[in-house]
């Protein structure tokens, strides 16, 4: 089990910006693909990034490409989401999930194949 801890919420205006990490444990983290989601009450868990173990592919949601960045450093467990150009349309909870691959290229893109779960952040953009 991955335990995760996100961190870097918080109040912006739109146009902002703010920048999510997330620490994980664990000694298999290059083998491990890591990937942020977000979600508002009542709605579904909605894919925004994913990045594999190596780094090697990044995936982003139509919504949010040109504006975040994934990045991961395998050095110190830890992931990114830049997320620059800020919208109102992208206040929700933001949750950074892993998922143990094996390998470093497998990048999922869908909240049920990941098995582990921080405890979320919330961003609020501002109009």
């Amino acid at each position: 089990q991955v335990q995760l801890v996100e961190s870097g919420g918080g109040l912006v205006q739109a146009g902002g910006s703010l920048r999510l990490s997330c620490a994980a444990s664990g000694r298999t983290f290059s083998s491990t693909a890591m990937g942020w989601f977000r979600q508002n009450p009542g709605k579904e868990r909605e894919f925004v990034a994913a990045i594999s173990g190596s780094a090697l592919n990044t995936y982003y949601a139509d919504s949010v490409k040109g504006r975040f960045t994934i990045s991961r450093d395998n050095a110190k467990n830890t992931v990114a989401l830049q997320m620059d150009s800020l919208k109102p349309e992208d206040t929700a909870v933001y949750y950074c999930a892993a998922l143990f691959t094996g390998n470093g290229w497998y990048t999922p893109r869908l909240d049920y194949e990941y098995d582990n779960w921080g405890q979320g952040a919330q961003v609020t953009v501002s109009s």
